[in-house]
């Protein structure tokens, strides 16, 4: 259940804004790295000191602070202390359980969204949050762990094609959103594939790993669901926002990506329904099974009724019973049996009971 709730004990009782980690601690020590570029200029660099990127908040250049490792408090709140941060946003960031939203604290947009991956071993869905904050000039992500997503974006600004340099934070956060939903597409192709792998299983044959993979797929289907569906309000309250941060011709932008988000959603939804029908299928299929089963038993219980009846009366021995003194009693005995025998099976078939 620690992938569905994550334990929040530490935080009862404490005051609003307290910063508290709610989540697993991921990496042994941050990690910061930092972009900054404009249209004709590029910076890429790692620092070691949360003060090295003090300086990049009076740059005119757009730079992306990325910080994985949201364990240590303190670099948290000399974040939040330099750049004006405000101290619901920084619980939020270090709360991993959140769900998917997006705020306008005016200096700032902040939004949160998880980052997804597929479990190649384990056949499971592993869930990161991500945290963006948009800035006039500067745009932050924290990251629970080293490794995302972004590599594409990454390449797209080094090598400045599109429109990427030329633009402001607006269209750094919007890709960025725009990155985690197509990958979103990935991880449902996974799922497709599995799906149909698990359909060949259930029209070859039935046994019970083929039960267990269902459930686990219709776990894996809530737990999808469950992190992309607030992603569609996020994306629409970005394109309703009426700050001073998002520029108006960004909205065309935004609209596709809701439409993306949205057609995402319907894909789960559809996934769903199709597990769903499987385990139906399923429980069918084993209940046509039991019900064959029971109707050879039942078959051949009643042709062996009267075969016990027959042998029945002719095993009681009274003295009286003229055919226990005769020749050829036995064998006329098991000559009928033998006739009753097959004249229920052909009146069985002729029923189309067999």
């Amino acid at each position: 259940m620690t992938r569905f709730i994550k334990k929040a004990t530490e935080k009862i009782g404490l005051h609003p804004g307290a910063l508290i980690h709610v989540g697993e601690k991921k990496v042994d020590k941050t990690r910061i790295r930092i972009i900054d570029y404009s249209e004709n200029q590029l910076e890429e660099t790692e620092v070691n000191t949360i003060e090295d990127i003090f300086p990049y908040r009076d740059k005119n250049n757009v730079t992306w602070i990325n910080i994985d490792g949201l364990h240590d408090v303190g670099v948290m709140e000399k974040i939040g202390e330099h750049f004006n941060l405000h101290p619901l946003m920084l619980e939020d960031i270090l709360n991993t359980d959140k769900r998917p939203e997006i705020e306008d604290y005016g200096e700032y947009i902040f939004m949160v969204i998880k980052m997804l991956y597929y479990d190649e071993i384990e056949k499971i869905v592993k869930v990161e949050q991500l945290s963006i904050v948009v800035g006039n000039n500067i745009v932050f992500t924290f990251q629970e762990r080293v490794g995302d997503v972004f590599n594409p974006l990454r390449e797209r600004i080094r090598k400045g094609k599109g429109r990427l340099r030329k633009s402001g934070t607006d269209y750094l956060a919007y890709a960025l959103l725009d990155t985690i939903v197509d990958n979103y597409f990935i991880i449902l192709e996974k799922f497709s594939d599995a799906i149909e792998a698990i359909e060949d299983e259930l029209i070859n044959s039935i046994n019970k790993n083929t039960i267990k993979e269902i459930h686990r797929m219709k776990r894996e289907m809530v737990f999808l669901r469950k992190s992309v569906w607030p992603v569609r309000e996020l994306v629409n309250g970005l394109e309703r926002s009426e700050s001073a941060l998002i520029d108006e011709s960004l909205s065309i932008y935004i609209r596709d990506l809701y439409d993306h988000t949205v057609q995402v959603i319907d894909t789960i939804e559809t996934m769903r329904e199709m597990v769903s029908g499987m385990l139906d299928i399923y429980l069918t299929s084993a209940s046509n099974r039991m019900n064959e089963v029971m109707k050879v038993l039942t078959i051949m219980a009643s042709i062996f009724i009267p075969l016990t009846f027959i042998a029945g009366i002719y095993g009681m021995n009274f003295e009286g019973m003229p055919e226990l003194h005769a020749s050829w009693g036995y064998p006329f005995t098991l000559s009928l049996m033998l006739i009753v025998a097959i004249s229920m099976i052909l009146y069985f078939k002729r029923k189309k009971w067999l």
